[in-house]
């Protein structure tokens, strides 16, 4: 039997998380939602469709009133309302209703643009999350954010709307090139980071075992990583208060990412983000300096970057402040007290974060000098 987590929404259980090593307990884990009377699209990027789309599809015919699978062309430049109206169109001509359901099969793009479009067909049908990247599995398939970026910047456009279900096929973790698969892996660092200091230290105590993406080891990474989402999302499902310090390495890391016009992945960008909160958390006094090199290093064995050329740092400044998690003008920025334990902090200054973007920052022409 698949092992599984309960997420709990308003102190009721909402959904749960099931952990599988393949795609075969699917149905049956549908069944429960009535699948036999209802029409299903699977939607995918262009990656998934072609990996799993025909396998998964298959799994649903027979079991469904109709299954379809509707694929757009992977990548962050398609995360947006343009892809959503292309989905609404298909749904509307395959006469999909209320009673209908909606399939995420892929990493976060598509599960936050198959949220969000449930979210918004005929104001709401209900959908489920099949993961298949390592930052889809510990990060964005959890907690119900939905949304799509709107003129390049991220996920302006959203809704909390809760999954049925999210399904997790660990297995698709070997398929992942090395640079998603650690690109994801910066997510799940995150989380014991600002959470669980003993998470944190197993994760560098596995390292082999992770690089080698033995099955048991990604199994129970993915869940102690799930872990941390769940108590953090329960506490505060709508992002009123504890659920900001999932941001930690976000607020610079968002602004290199639209810098760079999303050429680097996701995670990278986050990597490069958390040293600079580390560097920021050194610099107010709760870090030792022997605590932030050891986190600024400790990303360098799972190939995410610590340091970035052919960037402005006063310009990843001015789009930190077009962040959508600035309160009243102010940056909520999400710091390290100490290893396992992040605070929200709203006293960082532009000069704290222009040093800190410039401590990640390498010059080339500094260098030749």
């Amino acid at each position: 039997m698949a092992n599984r987590l309960t997420i709990n929404y308003e102190k009721k259980p909402c959904y749960d998380i099931v952990f599988a090593s393949d795609f075969g307990g699917l149905a049956e884990e549908l069944h429960d939602f009535g699948i036999g009377k209802r029409r299903i699209a699977v939607i995918a990027d262009s990656n998934t469709a072609s990996l799993y789309g025909e396998e998964v599809i298959g799994l649903l015919e027979g079991n469904c009133k109709k299954a379809i699978l509707y694929s757009f062309p992977a990548g962050e430049a398609h995360k947006t309302l343009d892809t959503v109206k292309d989905i609404y169109k298909t749904l509307i001509e395959e006469k999909f209703d209320r009673k209908d359901l909606l399939i995420a099969l892929g990493g976060g793009v598509v599960g936050d643009i198959t949220g969000y479009t449930a979210a918004t067909y005929l104001r709401g049908v209900d959908f489920v999350q099949i993961p298949t990247t390592l930052l889809a599995q510990c990060d964005s398939s959890i907690g119900g954010k939905t949304g799509v970026d709107f003129d390049g910047y991220k996920n302006m456009v959203g809704a909390f709307y809760m999954p049925k279900l999210v399904y997790m096929n660990i297995g698709t973790l070997k398929t992942l090139d090395d640079r998603q698969f650690y690109a994801g892996f910066a997510e799940v660092m995150k989380h014991g980071l600002i959470k669980d200091a003993l998470f944190y230290e197993w994760l560098l105590d596995n390292l082999y075992e992770i690089q080698d993406r033995e099955q048991d080891v990604l199994e129970e990474m993915v869940m102690r990583s799930c872990t941390v989402k769940k108590l953090v999302v329960e506490k505060d499902p709508k992002e009123q208060g504890d659920r900001a310090l999932l941001n930690f390495g976000h607020t610079i890391g968002h602004a290199i990412e639209k810098y760079k016009n999303f050429e680097m992945l996701h995670g990278e960008c986050v990597a490069l983000g958390a040293v600079a909160a580390a560097f920021i958390s050194w610099k107010h006094n709760w870090l030792s300096m022997e605590e932030y090199y050891e986190i600024r290093d400790m990303f360098v064995p799972f190939n995410l970057p610590i340091s970035i050329d052919d960037i402005e740092p006063e310009e990843i400044l001015a789009l930190t402040k077009s962040d959508k998690k600035m309160a009243a003008g102010q940056i909520r920025f999400v710091l390290l007290k100490k290893v396992g334990k992040a605070v929200i902090d709203t006293t960082v200054s532009d000069e704290d974060i222009l040093n800190a973007i410039r401590e990640i920052y390498f010059d080339d022409e500094d260098a030749k000098a």
